[in-house]
């Protein structure tokens, strides 16, 4: 390893990392616990076939991280964690390796909260949940919000409504040309709130079955992968991967906005200062993309409310538009705008002395 543990929880700046090995299930697993200050620890189970061991870590590493940042900066009393899962291939997935994750989440009492991330269905979740209650996401009839897809792509709507009211003085998307790259679960429900809006879109995926149906479902038009950057257009929406936004692709981008749902959009945190040194308005990830986040966490309220989740979800609009403040008014760009938010909501609640961290009664399982 390029780095130590300890060096690479102190780069991050987490508390905890759990390393969790079944063999007859064939797990191994690295959950993240970023920071607690705000609440337990959530985010999303990552399953995927990583090169390396390393890798595995750092991506949790990174994307707790990015929850932490998320939540603070939505509002939400809860602390960023993730779990990544290393596979040789998908056949490994199943009940077996899930529930073996559980029970080491169960064992955490109440620490870390998981729920849906690349690799990992509504139906894992189910079993998951069959060894721990903490768990978000689960499907309606368990009372969970169903999956996330759909109240993340209506936040991203949102957050840009929000943008083109900064950059064209109204927030309508009505004959808006928006480049959506990656139309997995999030980037369909994107091309789809899109279009009812009015929106002229492009979209482009690894994946041709999803393209074809995005084409068939709304009637839109379609690229190459390696086209989509150079889409002339008001938006371009990153919707798969992360590091999309790098040295190679910044210079072919024809628009004005760069707003979608991906995680880590930019490949290195200067590439947000390149996107406004080219005049282009980035919308942070971690803030218009945190609308399942928010939905997802709405079950601690006593149970999900699909009208009570949409009302909290409609704050990413809000959200975008204070972290475009604060870039203008500080002179900043919008990534550290969006961090000084986050930031300061940590540090606030962190100065509240015999602060205490609880789980939410319905999660209380583990822990009793």
């Amino acid at each position: 390893m390029k780095k130590s543990i300890f060096e690479y929880m102190e780069e991050y700046g987490h508390e905890q990392l759990v390393f969790c090995r079944d063999e007859k299930a064939g797990l191994k697993a690295i959950i993240a616990i970023h920071n607690t200050t705000l609440g337990p620890a959530t985010g999303g189970t990552r399953v995927w076939t990583y090169e390396s061991e390393e890798d595995a870590l750092v991506d949790a590493l990174r994307l707790s991280q990015g929850m932490t940042y998320k939540y603070a900066a939505a509002g939400i009393n809860l602390g960023g964690g993730k779990t990544t899962v290393i596979i040789k291939s998908p056949e490994q997935k199943g009940e077996q390796l899930f529930r073996a994750l559980g029970r080491f989440i169960d064992n955490l009492n109440g620490r870390y909260i998981t729920g849906e991330d690349v690799g990992v269905t509504v139906g894992d979740l189910e079993y998951i949940n069959m060894e721990t209650d903490l768990v978000v996401g689960l499907p309606a009839e368990n009372g969970g919000s169903g999956g996330p897809s759909p109240y993340t792509a209506m936040g991203v709507i949102g957050g840009m409504k929000a943008c083109c009211k900064e950059i064209y003085g109204n927030e309508s998307l009505k004959g808006k040309r928006v480049a959506v790259q990656g139309v997995g679960n999030v980037g369909h429900d994107v091309v789809k709130y899109l279009v009812e809006d009015g929106a002229d879109v492009v979209v482009a995926d690894v994946d041709e079955n999803r393209v074809k149906r995005a084409v068939e479902e709304f009637k839109v038009s379609a690229v190459g992968v390696d086209e989509i950057y150079s889409v002339d257009c008001d938006i371009f929406s990153p919707c798969a991967l992360g590091a999309t936004i790098n040295d190679e692709t910044i210079p072919k981008l024809k628009c004005k906005i760069v707003a979608g749902s991906a995680n880590n959009q930019l490949k290195e945190a200067r590439h947000g200062e390149v996107l406004g040194q080219k005049g282009i308005l980035y919308a942070p990830d971690f803030i218009i993309n945190a609308g399942g986040t928010i939905a997802d966490t709405d079950q601690f309220e006593g149970g999900f409310c699909p009208e009570r989740a949409r009302k909290k979800v409609a704050r990413v609009y809000d959200n975008v538009a204070n972290v475009i403040e604060i870039s203008k008014r500080e002179g900043i760009p919008t990534y550290k705008a969006a961090n000084r938010l986050a930031e300061e909501r940590i540090r606030k609640i962190g100065e509240i002395s015999k602060l205490r961290v609880k789980v939410p009664k319905k999660l209380a399982r583990a822990s009793e």
